[in-house]
């Protein structure tokens, strides 16, 4: 017995060694988490805009006091892809073709087509379990490819069912009636009956290039049928993230993902300061002793918070100038919390499956991180604070 004592407590000061030596780790305190849908995974396509926008008129419509409701993306893809065809040919093959876009992609295709369920409608029919458009945008493109190339010298009436055809090939045919509500209704009398008004969300963004609180075609491949954002200074478009998630509103967000600080295995995304000048006074000299590789290595190592970069107007326009914040991928802004540093979060659903992932799917994304790599967001008209709403001149 006492052997064994004595091996208990040697097991017990070495364990308390080592989580002394052990690093602290993220430790996060919900500010406020609004209740959303369940994860989902986009699988091997570019969908994520539809898969973030989708999540968020489910938040909305639970916001708005309705059942939760499971929504086809693979609806809104499908329609997206002909209405990309259209603009393709009519831009004459100068206008972006591919899998990726943006939210208003889905508040068009629900204003022309409706919405479904994904019981409904799942958007796989052509012989896999998984999503995957690679094949089905190769063919479309060398389909629009030959069109636009003009080889009859005009355009015949066959080159827009075609493309139609292959899409109901892929995807199924989007059904015209189904059970929703506890009725046999349309996709447009599901939007009808959902309560659910495209009117009311609007799209903003922070870039010095046009002035601010006007809108403007914000230049990016993605925003492939050109519409208008309003922008802000990015203080106050993070005001409006932040009134947002305060007031029972969710966000759904573009922005860049490519950062090294982007760890999504991790459950973070953050800007590490690279250099002691860009460190805040306080956190300096723990930081002044350690070379540069040192530092480079402690600050990426992802096992606690680290001093992050002051991101300004000036910074944001210079890293979006030079391509280095590119709408890489579309999130849904959850809630918001802080680390034991009292730094504050912002947390995102993403649409890449709960497997191998800290958080079930979800991570967060630090204020500098969304500070410098938002690129735009959409969000409820009504969840902007009355000062800015008045000064974009939104009622």
């Amino acid at each position: 017995m006492k052997k064994i004592l004595a091996v208990l407590s040697l097991s017990l000061f070495v364990g308390l060694a080592l989580a002394q030596d052990a690093p602290e780790g993220f430790k996060f305190t919900s500010i406020n988490d609004i209740k959303v849908t369940p994860v989902k995974d986009q699988q091997s396509t570019g969908t994520c805009w539809s898969y973030a926008t989708t999540s968020f008129i489910e938040a909305e419509l639970l916001r708005m006091g309705k059942p939760e409701v499971d929504l086809s993306e693979m609806y809104f893809a499908r329609h997206a892809y002909a209405n990309k065809a259209k603009r393709y040919v009519r831009f004459q093959g100068a206008n972006n073709f591919g899998q990726g876009g943006q939210a208003h992609d889905v508040l068009n295709v629900i204003n022309e087509h409706g919405m479904v369920t994904e019981e409904s409608f799942s958007g796989k029919n052509y012989g896999s379990e998984q999503h995957i458009h690679s094949e089905l945008e190769a063919i479309l493109k060398s389909t629009l490819e030959a069109v636009v190339k003009n080889p009859n010298r005009k355009l015949s009436t066959a080159w827009y069912p075609a493309v139609n055809g292959i899409l109901d090939s892929y995807f199924g045919v989007a059904p015209e009636k189904f059970n929703a509500l506890g009725a046999s209704i349309t996709p447009k009398e599901f939007v009808q009956k959902s309560g659910f008004n495209t009117g009311d969300y609007i799209e903003l963004t922070s870039y010095s290039h046009h002035p601010f609180y006007s809108q403007f075609v914000l230049e990016i491949p993605d925003n492939w049928s050109h519409a208008q954002y309003y922008n802000l200074p990015i203080d106050e478009l993070m005001q409006v993230m932040e009134h947002a998630l305060n007031n029972g509103y969710t966000v759904c967000w573009d922005g860049d993902v490519s950062e090294k600080g982007f760890k999504h295995n991790k459950g973070v995304a953050i800007m590490p300061a690279s250099k002691v000048e860009e460190m805040a006074d306080s956190e300096k000299s723990k930081w002044t002793e350690l070379t540069a590789e040192e530092r480079a290595k402690q600050m990426y190592s992802f096992t606690n918070p680290v001093p992050e970069i002051a991101v300004t107007q000036e910074m944001r326009q210079e890293t979006f100038d030079n391509y280095l914040s590119t709408d890489d991928h579309l999130m849904h802004l959850t809630g918001m919390a802080k680390d034991q540093n009292g730094t504050k979060y912002f947390k995102t659903k993403n649409s890449w499956g709960t497997e191998d992932h800290i958080y079930d799917g979800y991570l967060y994304m630090s204020d500098s991180y969304v500070r410098l790599k938002t690129i735009a967001i959409l969000i409820h008209k009504d969840a902007l604070p009355k000062g800015i709403a008045k000064k974009l001149g939104i009622k």
